[in-house]
């Protein structure tokens, strides 16, 4: 599924898309965090935390930091892995799963609106 459009208009739908998310002010997040969540929720699991940060490119430490923050909005969740104690198991929520069907709306609400 392609998409016919122009450079100027991919930055004013991203433009229109991070306005009326920072305007609902529900969740801001960053475009890390949102890498992130999108990752986990878009990308079949497994996911570690070593495992986002190679995906990523960044380090761990810079994972765990986004994590607190994304699971304090209980937007995901991490466990210990069972298995491998080592490994921090990284795990979709309920509320990760709503906010992202709302982002979505967002993305579509403003695309239509984009051509007029």
């Amino acid at each position: 599924m392609g998409l016919d459009m122009r450079p100027s208009q991919a930055l004013r739908l991203w433009h229109e898309v991070t306005m009326a998310m920072v305007r609902d002010g529900d969740q801001d997040l960053t475009a890390r965090q949102m890498a992130i969540l999108l990752t986990v929720y878009l990308e079949p699991p497994p996911h570690t935390v070593r495992g986002l940060a190679s995906r990523l490119n960044v380090t761990k430490p810079v994972i765990t930091r986004a994590l607190d923050t994304l699971g304090a909005k209980k937007l995901l969740s991490r466990r210990r892995d069972e298995a491998d104690r080592r490994n921090v198991v990284v795990t979709r929520t309920v509320a990760g799963a709503l906010y992202l069907e709302s982002v979505g709306d967002i993305i579509v609400d403003k695309a239509a609106t984009l051509g007029r």
